[in-house]
């Protein structure tokens, strides 16, 4: 499937995509998707900085972007895996856990709850901070629990560990 398609897929059965993109254990492809959802991410920072780097000129747009990208492209990784190793540490109390399928879950759960960040970033920058935008970021966060939650399942289920 496509990516855009197994995303939408994830609102609804989270579970089962992430069951089939657990089938092709490369490291690789999950590194892609990590890096494409905080890529995402970082853009939909935009308007919110352009809004910040308006109202207030001491601090100017481009110091702002650059603060950004270093944040989404080259630290957030490195917390997406080292949130990973952490889950797996505590769920290994529960049961074996397949640490790839708990790192897909992580990194999927980042790129598929990439769009409504996007959504928030749009809002947070016409409207502003305040409970409109608020209201709008609520879902994204959601939504990233939600896969979150059912990558941690899928990594627990028996059979998850490879042969």
């Amino acid at each position: 499937m496509a990516l855009t398609t197994d995303i939408l897929a994830s609102y609804r059965r989270p579970r089962a995509v992430l069951r089939r993109l657990r089938g092709d254990r490369r490291e690789a492809r999950i590194l892609v998707y990590l890096m494409l959802g905080c890529g995402l991410i970082f853009i939909a920072q935009w308007p919110r900085l352009a809004r910040e780097a308006h109202l207030d000129e001491s601090v100017p747009l481009d110091a702002l972007l650059a603060g950004a990208l270093f944040a989404w492209v080259f630290i957030a990784p490195l917390a997406f895996y080292a949130l990973g190793g952490i889950l797996s540490l505590v769920l290994r109390l529960a049961g074996p856990v397949d640490g790839f399928a708990l790192r897909l879950g992580v990194f999927w759960a980042v790129l598929a709850a990439a769009p409504l960040f996007l959504l928030y970033g749009l809002a947070a920058g016409f409207i502003g901070p305040g409970v409109q935008s608020l209201v709008l970021g609520l879902p994204a966060l959601a939504a990233f629990i939600s896969i979150l939650v059912a990558g941690l399942r899928v990594a627990l289920e028996p059979g998850a560990q490879p042969a």
